[in-house]
């Protein structure tokens, strides 16, 4: 049934909206020194999420699918040239979409009709939420075995992860945080959704590649909530969903350059 496609995300928008009212309350009552020194402990977590994605999946996917002999040799720069390309070309389409002007106009647009105080405040967390709640390979991973086999197990150990990111981002950033949970409806639910009626062909090379891009985009993140660079994040979300199309394209020209029936089958 659709309904059981949908609990993991169901039970997900409830942690994140419990845990963004928990920060909230809060947040009247942290100092501004306490808010700061949170948000930089979340960006120093979502830099180990961003490693594990972009260089310990790359690393895994890498040894589980290079092919023995001389071709084995170049498999990994291919694998990198793949996850990079996506990124980039992912991000040229995502500027021309002027994706990061609309999600930030999105997040002012609710902030007026709903919100109160700082519109870029609000805008900064509503983003910010978003993309953590919704990039990362327990996302991915969690909506592909809920779509298709109804079990919620891993997008409710995300759930619990994001309850307790949801309150120190609320408790710093404001009420923006809990109005991503529009975000983490709309963007897990579709990926629950598409798993439960077609995600079964998707390889798991194309996943992990996915999972990698998504890994270089939570990195983007925290250099933001470091104050290290601000990167126009959103601009990078469509390079996610461009390796399974590339791997799609090689193997169907070349078969089994990518992915060998030894190791992939």
């Amino acid at each position: 049934m659709l309904w059981t496609a949908l609990s993991g995300t169901i039970f997900n928008v409830i942690t994140v909206a419990v845990g963004s009212v928990l920060g909230l309350l809060l947040s009247g009552r942290l100092p501004e020194r306490y808010q700061r020194i949170v948000l930089q402990g979340l960006g120093l977590v979502t830099i180990t999420l961003g490693i594990d994605a972009a260089v310990l999946i790359m690393s895994s996917t890498i040894t589980k699918y290079r092919p023995e002999g001389h071709a084995g040799g170049t498999y990994g720069a291919k694998i990198a040239m793949i996850t990079v390309g996506s990124l980039l070309v992912g991000s040229l389409i995502g500027t021309a979409l002027r994706l990061q002007d609309r999600v930030e106009a999105l997040g002012r647009s609710i902030h007026k009709r709903f919100g109160s105080g700082d519109a870029g405040k609000f805008a900064e967390g509503f983003l910010t939420a978003s993309v953590i709640f919704c990039v990362g390979p327990l996302t991915l991973l969690g909506c592909i075995d809920n779509g298709l086999n109804g079990n919620p197990h891993l997008l409710m150990i995300k759930s619990l992860l994001d309850a307790f990111c949801s309150l120190a981002l609320a408790a710093s950033l404001g009420i923006g945080v809990l109005f991503s949970i529009v975000t983490l409806i709309v963007f897990q639910g579709s990926l629950s959704i598409a798993a439960y009626y077609m995600a079964g062909g998707l390889p798991d090379l194309s996943q992990n590649l996915m999972n990698v891009v998504g890994g270089y985009v939570l990195l983007a993140v925290a250099l933001g909530l470091l104050e290290i660079k601000r990167i126009a994040v959103a601009d990078m979300l469509p390079g996610i969903f461009i390796p399974p199309i590339v791997v799609w394209l090689i193997e169907r020209s070349y078969p089994e350059s990518l992915i060998t029936i030894s190791a992939g089958g």
